[in-house]
Order: C-alpha cells, then sequence, then structure tokens
C-alpha cells in the first residue's frame, strides 16, 4: 500500500483560499442536501485543557471517506507551538486502503478561513469593506487572507489581549496583503465601524457584545468549537440573522446559540436556515442593509476531506506530496 503525504508547507504552498473557498461551499451545499455522512465531533478532555478530537465522514455514501484526529493544545499557542496537531486521512472508495495523510492543523486553518469567506461572499453587503478581526493566532491571518478574496478591503482593525502580538500580527497582515491593520486595545473599539466581524479566539466569556456590533455587520463566530467557550453574548444572538453551518451540530454544541435559548430568548427555530441552504439559493440570506448577519462556525470533515481531495487532485496533474511505502 501507498500513501500520498501532504507536509505542513505543501499544504500552505497548494492548497490557496481562492480554490479551497470553491470546494468549501460545494461541500457546505451537499451537507446540507444530506449527500454527504458524518457522525458527530467526539471530544476527549484531559487536563491541563489539552483534548483529542476525532471526525470522521464521507464525501458520499460510495465515493472516498476518512477522519481527521487532532490534539488540541491551549497552552501551545504561548509558547510558540502549534495549538492543533494532527492529520486528515483519506481512504480509497474502493478498496479501504489509506490514501492520503495531510497535515490537519493546515488544512484546518485554511479551510475554517475559507469556509468563513464563502459565508460573508453569501450574507455580508456587497459593499463591505472594513475588516475587525478578533484574535490574532493562525486563524487571524486565515481569515483576512480568505476574505480579502471575495470583498476589497480598504482596512482591516486587529484586536487580542496581548499588546505585543497583535501588533506583531498586524504587521505581519498589513505586508502579506497591502492593506492597512491597525490594531486596537479594546475589542469594541476594534469593531465599532466594521461590516466584517470574524471572532477567532479561546475567549471563555462573550467578547463581542450585541450593544457593539454596528448594524448592517455580518459576523463569523469561529473561536468556539465545542459546548463550553462563547465568544458573543446572547444579546447579539438575538439580535441577528442566525446562519448555521449545520444546524443539528449548532443545537448540540454552539455554545452561543445554547445559551441564548437557555435563557429563554430564542428557539431552534432562531436558525434560519444551513449555510448550505443560503449558496444553495434556498434561502436569501440577508433581507436588508441594516440587518445584522451571523454566521456560526463548528467546522465539519466534509471540509478537511473536500480540501484534502483537492491537493489529491492537483498531486495527479504535478509533482506534489510524497509517495511512501505504508
Amino acid at each position: 500500500m501507498t500513501v500520498l503525504i501532504f507536509n505542513e508547507a505543501e499544504v500552505r504552498r497548494h492548497l490557496t483560499p481562492e480554490e479551497c473557498i470553491d470546494a468549501v461551499r460545494e461541500a457546505m451545499i451537499a451537507l446540507s442536501r444530506g449527500q454527504t455522512q458524518q457522525l458527530p465531533r467526539e471530544i476527549m478532555t484531559m487536563s491541563g485543557g489539552r483534548m483529542l478530537g476525532l471526525m470522521p465522514g464521507a464525501m458520499n455514501s460510495a465515493g472516498e471517506f476518512g477522519a481527521k484526529i487532532i490534539s488540541v493544545f491551549p497552552q501551545n499557542f504561548a509558547e510558540g507551538r502549534p495549538s492543533h496537531q494532527g492529520a486528515v486521512m483519506i481512504f480509497d472508495a474502493e478498496t479501504g486502503a489509506l490514501k492520503i495523510l495531510a497535515h490537519a492543523g493546515e488544512i484546518t486553518a485554511i479551510r475554517t478561513g475559507a469556509a468563513s469567506a464563502a459565508a460573508t461572499d453569501a450574507l455580508a453587503r456587497k459593499d463591505a469593506s472594513r475588516l475587525a478581526i478578533l484574535g490574532y493566532g493562525h486563524q487571524a491571518f486565515s481569515h483576512a487572507r480568505a476574505i480579502s478574496e471575495i470583498r476589497s478591503l480598504s482596512r482591516i482593525t486587529l484586536w487580542g489581549r496581548d499588546e505585543k502580538r497583535r501588533k506583531a500580527a498586524a504587521a505581519a497582515i498589513e505586508k502579506e496583503l497591502g492593506v492597512s491593520c491597525e490594531t486596537k486595545d479594546i475589542a469594541r473599539e476594534a469593531v465599532k465601524d466594521a461590516d466584517i466581524i470574524c471572532t477567532v479566539t479561546g475567549a471563555k466569556d462573550p467578547i463581542l457584545f450585541g450593544a457593539d456590533t454596528p448594524d448592517g455587520a455580518h459576523i463569523n463566530v469561529v473561536g468556539s468549537s465545542f459546548n463550553g467557550p462563547a465568544e458573543v453574548d446572547s444579546d447579539l444572538v438575538v439580535k441577528s440573522l442566525y446562519f448555521a453551518d449545520h444546524r443539528p451540530s449548532v443545537l448540540a454544541q454552539g455554545t452561543e446559540f445554547i445559551r441564548a435559548r437557555d435563557e429563554g430568548l430564542i428557539d431552534d427555530a432562531h436558525i434560519l436556515a444551513e449555510i448550505g441552504d443560503v449558496f444553495a439559493g434556498k434561502h436569501p440570506g440577508r433581507r436588508s442593509s441594516q440587518d445584522v448577519t451571523l454566521y456560526k462556525s463548528l467546522g465539519h470533515i466534509v471540509q478537511d476531506l473536500a480540501g484534502a481531495t483537492l491537493l489529491a487532485r492537483k498531486a495527479e496533474e504535478g509533482k506534489i506530496g510524497v509517495t511512501v511505502d505504508f
């Protein structure tokens, strides 16, 4: 058995945001149409905030299938190491043999930013140009890159609790994208006139509030991927037109939504649609320029499989990846 391996550098080089946006958009349409299979995400928690996650799934009943297994060590970020480490595995649909092994951390970063960009393209105002990012880790870069593919950005503002890190991240983003990137000491100041807001933090409690969110803004809520931490408050959930990446997942693991529902402020019908239905034209999305739209991103294995499959297609066209006997 031979396995095609893509390391971190090759994933970063060959899985471009532009191509990944299209691949993830199609994967989310298939998910909403029931054309994919996936089991609920399994997360094993350990001491010190360490976690091990398993996400199995298939793009369709007869096609290739696989899984992502990943460790999450939040403390690594402070020490300059990746917080998410692991592999995306794809198996051959006919033989069941392991076919592809790809760097999970880099695929996760790129496909998550691409998913938010696709949602932003569908839900944000067409003239949206001011981006605010709350957070300064790997996902801040991924989101800035991807969203710059679908909107002409005039300005980026960045907030994070550590002044040195947010300034370093802002300088790097500005250099790479050629767009002014300012830092703010207070999250409220970072978002006060933003058109697009991305929350990509590890915050346990809200850092973005309904009272501080401008009318007409679109928000991608990304940082919390299991029931526990919440990046936005219940007021923002209530005031927004709320779109899920996957309805059952948000009802089970979307902390911000669950908190607002448990407080009696909303019911399950507050989820207007899955983003795949918006992509497919089954739901119109934004209704007016003053609406606040919210996309809750929990992340799904079909997005990882779409990214890894895209890399495999490129390997067939050129010499990328390393083939090893396994």
